[in-house]
């Protein structure tokens, strides 16, 4: 079940949209607003549970590891 790749898409794509709301929410309303602060957690989760199914999958999944650095480089541009 979690080692179906057609999972781990919909989670890759669950934590990509979380972040957009994230964002979008520290660009309108700050980072330290409720938001922000709850989307963050939010997003937090999600990325915690990919990961420990993850670490249950003996595969790689270079897709992830595309999207999580780019979200390390978006940070700095929202910053700006």
């Amino acid at each position: 079940m979690y080692k179906d790749s057609n999972y781990q898409s919909e989670m890759i794509e669950k934590i990509k949209a979380k972040r957009e709301l994230m964002i979008n929410s520290a660009n309108k309303l700050g980072f330290t607003s409720e938001q922000t602060i709850k989307y963050s957690q939010e997003l937090d989760e999600l990325i915690n549970h990919y990961q420990k199914v993850i670490g249950q999958s003996s595969k790689s999944n270079e897709e992830v590891k595309f999207a999580f650095k780019h979200m390390i480089m978006v940070w700095p541009k929202v910053l700006v």
